[in-house]
């Protein structure tokens, strides 16, 4: 097997040489050289795909050596220069090889879908997943990776605690307990830098405190961002309330991510409702910064508002819905569920508790969705907590769905463990409601109304409010209407 890292024309079918006497550029059969594909014929090559996209003529050549079973050494300029010259022509050599091309999946379906030739060629697809199951069997591979790693690179053994510490790494890094990353470059890296720090310490052995001090290093390396939002969060220039309650105002938790380093950013998400039939207006729709699974989750959102209070009477109502102080793009509908807790919040004037943030996404029916970052937005709100301070009230709703995604920090589950900062897993949005605001979302009942004490019940008689409303302005331009022609007077 031959792997070629540089698969350039020449590389790949070899060339002619030639040598320089009295200015004359002179060659002969000894100066004929292989290539990679010569070397590993009978056998396998590997080439990486976007190595052979990049170099001029590389995949084109490999195609019709492929397709004709054979392989020619020529002068592949030969074709553009002004004058031919006479050189040696080498006779073709019969080719039988596999060809290995290795790349990512936009890559492959790129040339599946507009290369006629590489759907023929190429017959046999093999997909690697970036995770593994979280197996017994799997766990000891992982272990032997550590110490294959350490062995091969002279680095300092890693006892049971760090081995630990290694595969929760690996579950963090898929984002899943009952899962295993494959990604081994990140492992690698970790494994090195862990043994820097032993090193250093002076001990025979990586434990999981050096692990866990070599993830906190990284983490400082690479969080600058995210120190300069807390601080502005700190000091009041983003406006982000961790205590205290407010109508129509609510915690939203986004991500961010710089491509190397990702972490949570909460934001505020406020609405106001008022007469009027414009319905549920979304701000950054109207100003080009929402994308459009972010304008999807509008609509699934007023469409769950019909769903619950227009069963007999529309709705009249004219609500907007904003992040405050957001000026780029944003993406997603991990929000909805918070934005519609704070419409309700606003048409029934029920305040919510500022000291809980909320992420999740919602289906019409009201069921809670499993949202990505989860582990990144807990962590988000929970500096910016500790930053002010912790009480005891401060905590994150999350979709139940997502409890499988959870690997937080050691940090973050020791808060947990004490009682200084909740998680609340809800399926249903009405479970959010009882949480945030502190009172049940009650249940239609069989005369079509929602018990009185409830979220639902004042939400429904604010809507008739803004109802009636409408009808008497309605009635009363009729009333003005002097000329008997149907138009009011102007």
């Amino acid at each position: 097997c031959v792997f070629e890292s540089n698969p350039t024309y020449y590389n790949l079918f070899g060339r002619i040489e030639h040598k320089f006497q009295y200015g004359v550029a002179v060659t002969d059969f000894s100066m004929i050289k292989s290539g990679s594909l010569h070397k590993a014929n009978g056998g396998y090559i590997v080439i990486n795909a976007l190595d052979l996209l990049r170099n001029l003529f590389s995949y084109d050549a490999l195609k019709r050596a492929i397709r004709n079973r054979e392989l020619k050494i020529e002068d592949i300029w030969e074709q553009y220069r002004l004058v031919t010259t006479a050189m040696l022509k080498p006779e073709p050599i019969p080719l039988d090889v596999k060809v290995v091309l290795i790349g990512n999946p936009y890559i492959y379906y790129l040339l599946y879908n507009l290369d006629e030739e590489y759907r023929e060629l190429f017959k046999v697809k093999a997909d690697f997943d970036n995770r593994m199951d979280r197996t017994d069997e799997n766990i000891r591979k992982y272990a032997t990776f550590v110490a294959t790693k350490s062995k091969e690179e002279s680095l300092l053994p890693f006892d049971p605690t760090g081995v630990a510490r290694i595969v929760e790494f690996g579950s963090r890094l898929a984002e899943h307990q009952e899962k295993l990353s494959s990604k081994f470059s990140d492992i690698s890296d970790l494994i090195r830098e862990a043994h820097y720090w032993a090193k250093k310490e002076g001990v025979e052995a990586v434990a999981g405190a050096h692990v866990e001090k070599a993830l906190e290093e990284k983490i400082y390396r690479h969080n600058s961002l995210e120190e300069k939002f807390r601080e502005m969060m700190a000091e009041g220039t983003l406006i982000v309330e961790t205590s205290g309650e407010r109508v129509g105002q609510i915690n939203g938790l986004a991500v961010m991510s710089l491509g190397d380093y990702s972490f949570g950013k909460p934001s505020r998400i406020t609405t106001t409702v008022y007469t009027g039939k414009s319905g549920v207006v979304n701000i950054e729709r109207e100003t080009k910064l929402s994308g459009k699974i972010h304008e999807k989750a509008i609509l699934i959102l007023s469409n769950y508002l019909g769903r619950m209070y227009a069963v007999k009477k529309p709705i009249s109502l004219s609500a907007s819905i904003t992040f405050e102080q957001l000026y780029g793009m944003i993406e997603g509908d991990s929000a909805t569920c918070a934005e519609l807790y704070a419409l309700l919040s606003a048409i029934s004037g029920v305040p919510i508790r500022q000291n809980i943030a909320i992420t999740g996404s919602m289906d019409q029916n009201g069921n809670v969705q499993p949202i990505g970052g989860v582990n990144e937005k807990i962590e988000g709100f929970f500096e910016l907590c500790r930053l002010r301070g912790f009480d005891r009230t401060h905590g994150v709703v999350i979709p139940k769905r997502n409890v499988k995604n959870l690997m937080l920090r050691r940090d973050v589950l020791d808060a947990v463990r004490e009682g200084l900062f909740h998680i609340y897993p809800i399926e249903r949005v009405e479970e959010g409601i009882e949480i945030l605001m502190g009172m049940t979302a009650g249940e239609l009942g069989p005369d079509g109304t929602y018990p009185e004490g409830s979220l639902n019940h004042l939400v429904e008689k604010r809507l008739t409010e803004i109802r009636e409303a409408l009808k008497e302005k309605k009635a009363g331009k009729n009333g003005n209407d002097e000329d008997g022609d149907g138009k009011a007077g102007e």
